[in-house]
């Protein structure tokens, strides 16, 4: 059986398009999406040529599967927090990698020193807040009974109630306690930056750096370009 066919078999009744090759999952869900896919639509590859994740970052697929996932958020999420999406799809993601999987904020989920997945997130807002998100996932793990169960859980995440998502990302979230430095879009030698210990992540999404003074700064997903240790 084929990738397609057994893509299809687990994902049952769910919409669903399967190509053996495209330029990217990603390209093709945001057309989709704004035709109207409705909420839960699948969009997997057999090879893409350009598959893509967060700030529109370039994926190594390698072994794994990359696969995008349309979202129609139901109360919609106000616009300022289209980060809370980042949260809320890596959560699904380490929720169905397992118990020993963990975070590192914003996208990326690992196994011990393994990576084990990445996901980034495509928001399209309007006047009334969130109105549909495309969120591209990367596995590790060629195995395509994991693709249901990643969709389940990130749309479980999206309709829990936010202090629980919240709770349960901070305690599996390795990058707080770490010094870091944040490279903001556009980076560069000049491009602006914030550095600090990561102390929390907030209800949009960003992670909050304070510095050796006591100062706070909120970083959003939708805006790192490259987060890195703070060196001594």
């Amino acid at each position: 059986m084929g990738l397609g066919e057994a893509l299809s078999e687990v994902l049952g009744e769910r919409p669903f398009r399967f190509y053996p090759a495209l330029l990217s999952t990603e390209a093709d869900a945001l057309a989709w999406a704004r035709a109207g896919a409705p909420h839960g639509s699948v969009v997997a590859a057999g090879y893409q040529a350009s598959p893509r994740g967060r700030a529109g970052m370039e994926w190594e697929v390698g072994d794994g599967l990359a696969f995008s996932l349309v979202l129609r958020p139901r109360p919609r999420i106000p616009a300022a927090r289209e980060g809370w999406l980042y949260t809320v799809v890596v959560s699904g993601l380490a929720d169905a990698l397992g118990a020993d999987a963990r975070i590192d904020w914003p996208d990326q989920v690992h196994r011990g020193e393994t990576s084990a997945g990445a996901v980034g997130v495509y928001v399209e807002v309007d006047p009334l807040g969130v109105d549909w998100v495309v969120a591209n996932v990367l596995v590790r793990e060629l195995d395509p009974r994991l693709v249901p169960s990643i969709v389940e859980a990130i749309e479980a995440r999206l309709a829990a109630s936010t202090a629980t998502v919240l709770a349960a990302y901070l305690r599996r979230c390795e990058t707080i306690g770490r010094d870091v430095r944040a490279r903001l879009i556009p980076t560069g030698p000049s491009g602006p930056e914030a550095s600090g210990r990561a102390v929390s992540s907030s209800l949009d999404g960003s992670l909050i750096l304070e510095n050796a003074e006591g100062r706070r700064v909120a970083v959003p997903p939708q805006n790192l370009g490259v987060l890195e240790p703070l060196l001594p």
